[in-house]
C-alpha cells in the first residue's frame, strides 16, 4: 500500500513541474557517493557561493536517500537505492528532491529517476503444483497456470515463459491490461489416464535483462475420469464503484457462477484467484459458498483508486474438479476526507528590522491527499501582518515582508497561516509560524549630560576615583552593549590617556598618575560612548576635571642666590642711617591662592641685631645706628608660605660694613701688593690696545655671521650666541628694525621652578638701559594660552618698542608696562592687587625672569646695567581679592629703589638711591 502512496505522491508533486524542470537518473543498487548530477552547474549556482549560501536538501526523503557536496555541487548517493522497495511493481520510479539555498532564499525542485536493475530473478509462487484434469477434457482446453513474480520492471519483468517438450500440452501466454503475462496450458491431445495417468512438465519463466534470469515450476498433471461441465460465470467481467469511505462488512455485489453438472459435480465453491495479491485479499471478503463480495479492510482513495480482484469457480467435488474464472474490478469514489497539509519548509527568524519589502522571511508547502476539488488548496494569512504569501508554484509559497518593521514596536509576531481545501465540507488546517525582529543598530547611544565638572586635589593616588559618567541606549543586545573609552584632546603634551583612565565597562574614571596643580589646573577628558553594534555607533561628552591646589611646594628664595650651606655677603655704609635699604630677599612659591602668600621672618636669635625685615616685601633695613664693633653681622631669614602646614624656606646673610672691607681682605690672605713699578702703565696701555683690537676682531666676525645667517630686517641669534655654563633657555630670537636696533627679543626657557618661563625684552636705542618685560611662565600644558598671552602682550608694548625710550634712571614702569594700576601705596606696606588676572601672571613672568638671572649669576645687579632682578611673592592663579598690592617687591638689587604707585615716594627713594651710590663712588674713589 505504501508503495501505491509513494507514487501517487509522485504524480501529484509532477503535475506542478514545468517543461524546463532538472531530472537525473541512477541506477539501484549504486554505491553510496555515486555523483547522480552537478547541482550547482544545472542550477546556475557559483560554487564557491554554495557554502554561503547554505545549499541543502529539504525535504526528509531528499535527505535519506541523497546529499550535496558544497565543494562541488554535485548531488550524490548517501544511501542504497532499491528500486523495488521504493516503487514496487510501478513501471516508473521518480523521487522528488527539493533543494534549498539561503542569501537569498529559493527553492528548487529535481527528479530523480531509479532506473531497473535486474537483480531479481523470476519465481513462481509455488515450486511444485498438481493438476488435475479429466480425460474427457477436449481439445483446445485451458488451464490457467500462476504466474512468476519479478520484482523488477520493464524489460528486466518477466518477458517470456517456455514448457518442457510433451505430446499433450502446448503454452500459450496471454497478456493483461497491466502489461502482465498470463500462462495457460492448452490442451493439444486428448488425454487418456490408461496411457498415462500421470504428466510431468517443467514451466520456466525468463526475464528480459541482460543477462537473463529465469526461475522454474513443476507442474504434475493426474488425469482423471471425466467431469466434463466447468462452472461458468455470468459474466467474465464485473465492475462496480463505490465511496472510499464504504464501512467494513458493507456488500459490494453477489457473483454467481454455474455448474450445469448434477450431484456434487455441479457444487460451486468460490475463492480468489492465483493472481489476487495479498494486500486485496486483506480489503475484501468472498464468500465462498455465496459469491458475496463485502468489504473487510478502510479503502483509501489516495492510496489506490481501484482494485483489481480475480476470481474463480471450482466444482471441487466433480471428478475431476473443473473452475471457471472471471474478474472483478472495484472503482473507489473520492470523498473528502483528508484536511490540508501545511510544510514549513525553511524560515528565517530572526529577520532584520531594517529588511526591505519583498524579503523572504519563509518558505511553505502544502498538500492535500484529495483530488480535484477536495485537493484544491487556498492559504492565507491574517490583513493587519507586515507580511503576505506570494505563491511560488503550485502548491508552494513565500512568505515575504510588505511593509516596513520596526522591533520598538513590535519584537516578535505569531503569524497563522490557514489553508483551506475546496471540497465540500470543506476542510482546513493551520500552522502558527513564531517569527522574532532583530535589532538593527539605529540608535547611539547617549550621556545623560553633554559635559560634566569634576574636582581632584593634586597629588592623589594613582587610582583615585574621579568621576563615573553614564549612558543608555535603546537597542538590545549588542547593540546595547556600551564601552567608555577616552579621547585625546590635544591640549596636554601628553596624552590625556597619560593622566586618566576609565572602566570601559562601567564609565569609571581614575587617576594615572599624581596630578600636579602648578603643571595643569584644569583638564578636558573628552569622553565617548560606544555600542557594540555593527557599524557602531557613538557619542561623546567632556569632563571638566578641576585641579585643586595643596601646599607641596616649599617657597624658593631666588635672591639672593647661594650654594645651600653658604651665606650671602654684602657690604653696606658704616655710617647708614636708620631706613637705609640693606638687601632685598626675593622668593616665589610655584603654588597658588593662600598657599602662595609669602611671609619674611628673621630668626629670633637675631632680633637683637640693628635690623629688621619687612614682613610683606622682604626688604631688610638698618633698625639702629651700626657699630663697627659688631661687625660683621650675621642673619638668618625664613621665608614661610601660608599653607596648611606652612612651608619655608631660609638663607644666612652675612652682612660687613664698607670701613672693615681692608681687615676682610687680609683675612682672607690675599697676597700683598708688589711695589709699584714704573713701566706698569705702558704694559696696561699695551695690554688694553691689544684686547681691544682682538675683541674688535671677533665682534666683527660674529656680527657678519649673525648678518648673512639672517634674511631681511629679521635675523636670529641661535646660531651665534652662546650660552652659560647653565642654559636655561630652550629657544632665544630677535628681531632688527629696520635702522638695525634690535626691537625685541624673545627668549623661553626652563627655570628654577617646574615652569618654563618665556619673555620677551625690548631695546631702547639710545639708551644704555632696557625695558624688560617677562610674559606669562610657559608651561608645557598651556602651549595655546602661552601664544595668545605673548601676542598681548607684543601688543602691549608696540609703542614702547617701537618708540625711542628715554633714559629709565628711575626704574619707573610706563603705563603700558605697569602691572597694575589700581589703589595706591600708603607706607611700605600699602598697595593693591593688579586689577586682571593678565597684569598678574606678566608681573609674575617679569618676577621669575629676573630670578633666573639672579641665579645664574651672568646679570650684574643694578641699575643702568641694561638687565634688572624683579621679584613677587604670589604665584600664577591667585586670588586677587582683598590682599594688598606686593609690587613694591620688584627690586634693583644694590639700590634702593623699589617699584610703586606712588609718586612721591618713588621720588624720594630714587633720591635716596642716587644719593647712596655716589657716596660709595666717592670712597671708591677715595680709596
Amino acid at each position: 500500500a505504501w508503495k501505491w502512496q509513494v507514487l501517487s505522491l509522485f504524480s501529484l508533486c509532477g503535475w506542478g513541474w514545468v517543461s524546463g524542470q532538472i531530472r537525473y537518473s541512477v541506477v539501484e543498487e549504486s554505491e553510496v557517493g555515486t555523483v547522480v548530477g552537478n547541482v550547482a552547474k544545472d542550477l546556475g549556482l557559483k560554487v564557491e557561493e554554495l557554502s554561503g549560501r547554505r545549499l541543502r536538501l529539504g525535504s526528509e526523503e531528499s535527505l535519506r536517500y541523497f546529499a550535496v557536496r558544497l565543494e562541488s555541487g554535485a548531488l550524490v548517493v548517501s544511501e542504497q537505492l532499491d528500486r523495488e522497495r521504493l516503487c514496487g511493481a510501478a513501471a516508473s520510479c521518480v523521487l522528488s528532491v527539493q533543494v534549498v539555498t539561503e542569501n537569498p532564499l529559493e527553492l528548487f525542485r529535481l527528479e530523480v529517476e531509479i532506473l531497473d536493475l535486474n537483480d531479481n530473478s523470476p519465481s513462481f509462487p509455488t515450486a511444485h503444483r498438481t493438476l488435475r484434469i479429466s480425460e474427457s477434457a477436449t481439445a483446445a482446453a485451458r488451464f490457467p497456470l500462476e504466474s512468476a513474480q519479478d520484482p523488477d520492471v520493464g524489460t528486466n519483468a518477466v518477458s517470456s515463459y517456455r514448457l518442457s517438450p510433451n505430446p499433450h500440452f502446448s503454452l500459450d501466454v496471454k497478456q493483461l491490461k497491466d502489461g502482465k503475462l498470463f500462462p495457460e496450458l492448452v490442451l493439444e491431445r486428448t488425454l487418456d489416464r490408461e496411457e498415462h495417468p500421470e504428466l510431468q512438465l517443467v514451466l520456466t519463466a525468463v526475464d528480459g535483462g541482460s543477462p537473463a534470469l529465469s526461475g522454474t515450476a513443476q507442474i504434475t498433471i493426474l488425469v482423471l475420469d471425466s467431469n466434463d461441465n466447468a462452472p461458468s460465470f455470468d459474466r467474465t467481467v464485473y465492475k462496480v464503484r463505490v465511496p472510499e469511505n464504504t464501512p467494513t462488512g458493507a456488500l459490494l455485489l453477489q457473483l454467481n457462477a454455474s455448474d450445469p453438472d448434477e450431484g456434487p459435480n455441479g457444487e460451486v465453491q468460490y475463492s480468489f484467484g492465483v493472481h489476487t495479491p495479498d494486500s486485496v485479499r486483506g480489503l475484501f471478503a468472498l464468500d465462498p459458498r455465496s459469491g458475496e463480495v463485502r468489504v473487510s479492510g478502510a479503502l483509501d482513495f489516495e492510496e489506490s483508486p481501484f482494485y483489481e480482484i480475480h476470481v474463480r469457480a471450482r466444482d471441487d467435488k466433480g471428478s475431476p474438479a473443473m473452475e471457471g474464472h472471471c474478474h472483478l474490478r472495484v472503482e473507489l469514489i473520492d470523498i473528502n476526507d483528508n484536511s490540508p497539509e501545511i510544510v514549513l519548509t525553511s524560515l528565517s527568524s530572526p529577520v532584520q528590522e531594517d529588511a526591505i519589502p519583498g524579503t523572504v522571511i519563509a518558505l511553505i508547502g502544502v498538500k492535500d491527499s484529495d483530488s480535484g476539488d477536495n485537493g484544491q488548496v487556498h492559504l492565507q494569512i491574517a490583513k493587519d501582518l507586515p507580511f503576505k504569501l506570494v505563491s511560488s508554484f503550485k502548491e508552494h509559497f513565500s512568505l515575504v515582508t510588505d511593509g516596513p518593521l520596526d522591533r520598538e514596536k513590535a519584537s516578535e509576531y505569531n503569524i497563522t497561516v490557514r489553508a483551506t481545501d475546496s471540497g465540500s465540507p470543506q476542510r482546513s488546517t493551520q500552522k502558527t509560524i513564531f517569527l522574532r525582529i532583530a535589532d538593527v543598530n539605529d540608535n547611539a547611544p547617549n550621556f545623560s549630560s553633554p559635559s560634566y565638572t569634576a574636582h581632584i586635589q593634586e597629588n592623589s593616588l594613582p587610582g583615585t576615583f574621579v568621576f563615573s559618567v553614564s549612558a543608555s541606549d535603546p537597542d538590545e543586545g549588542s547593540n546595547a552593549k556600551l564601552s567608555y573609552s577616552m579621547l585625546d584632546n590635544g591640549l596636554q603634551d601628553l596624552p590625556i590617556s597619560t593622566y586618566f583612565q576609565i572602566d570601559q565597562d562601567n564609565g569609571t574614571i581614575y587617576t594615572i598618575q599624581a596630578l600636579d596643580f602648578e603643571q595643569d589646573k584644569v583638564f578636558q577628558v573628552p569622553v565617548e560612548v560606544k555600542d557594540s553594534g555593527s557599524p557602531a555607533l557613538s557619542s561623546t561628552a567632556v569632563v571638566h576635571v578641576f585641579v585643586m591646589d595643596q601646599n607641596d611646594n616649599a617657597p624658593t628664595i631666588v635672591y639672593p642666590s647661594v650654594p645651600k650651606g653658604s651665606a650671602f655677603h654684602q657690604a653696606i655704609p658704616a655710617l647708614a642711617e636708620p631706613g637705609y635699604l640693606v638687601t632685598k630677599i626675593v622668593a616665589v612659591d610655584a603654588d597658588s591662592g593662600h598657599n602662595a602668600w609669602l611671609s619674611y621672618h628673621l630668626e629670633e636669635s637675631v632680633e637683637t641685631l640693628p635690623f629688621r625685615i619687612e614682613h610683606r616685601s622682604g626688604e631688610i633695613r638698618v633698625a639702629r645706628t651700626l657699630q663697627e664693633s659688631e661687625a660683621p653681622y650675621r642673619l638668618v631669614v625664613e621665608v614661610r608660605d601660608n599653607g596648611m602646614p606652612s612651608l619655608s624656606a631660609s638663607v644666612a646673610i652675612v652682612i660687613s660694613l664698607e670701613e672693615n672691607m681692608q681687615d676682610f681682605a687680609e683675612s682672607m690672605d690675599l697676597p700683598k701688593s708688589s711695589p709699584k713699578d714704573p713701566n706698569i702703565t705702558l704694559y696696561l696701555i699695551i695690554s688694553l690696545v691689544s684686547l681691544s683690537l682682538v675683541s674688535c676682531v671677533t665682534f666683527g666676525i660674529v656680527g657678519a655671521r649673525c648678518l648673512r645667517a639672517g634674511s631681511g630686517s629679521s635675523w636670529t641669534l641661535m646660531g651665534c650666541c652662546q650660552g652659560t655654563a647653565r642654559k636655561p633657555t630652550t629657544h632665544f630670537r630677535g628681531q632688527l628694525k629696520p635702522d638695525g636696533f634690535i626691537k625685541y627679543l624673545d627668549v623661553g626657557g626652563a627655570g628654577l621652578t617646574s615652569q618654563a618661563q618665556q619673555y620677551t625684552s625690548c631695546f631702547s636705542p639710545m639708551s644704555d638701559q632696557s625695558d624688560f618685560l617677562f610674559v606669562k611662565p610657559f608651561s608645557h600644558s598651556s602651549t595655546a594660552e602661552t601664544m595668545v598671552a605673548y601676542e598681548q602682550a607684543t601688543s602691549t608694548l608696540a609703542s614702547p618698542c617701537d618708540g625711542q625710550a628715554q633714559p629709565n634712571t628711575d626704574w619707573r614702569f610706563s603705563q603700558t608696562q605697569r602691572p597694575g594700576t589700581s589703589g595706591s601705596q600708603n607706607g611700605e606696606e600699602g598697595g593693591a592687587w593688579p586689577n586682571n588676572q593678565f597684569d598678574t601672571e606678566m608681573l609674575q613672568a617679569m618676577i621669575l625672569a629676573s630670578a633666573n638671572e639672579a641665579a645664574d649669576g651672568n646679570a650684574t645687579l643694578g641699575a643702568g646695567t641694561g638687565t634688572m632682578g624683579l621679584s613677587a611673592r604670589y604665584g600664577p592663579q591667585f586670588t586677587l581679592q582683598h590682599v594688598p598690592d606686593y609690587r613694591q617687591n620688584v627690586y634693583i638689587p644694590g639700590s634702593t629703589a623699589t617699584l610703586t604707585n606712588a609718586a612721591g615716594k618713588r621720588d624720594a627713594k630714587n633720591a635716596s638711591s642716587a644719593g647712596g651710590n655716589k657716596k660709595k663712588s666717592n670712597k671708591k674713589e677715595k680709596k
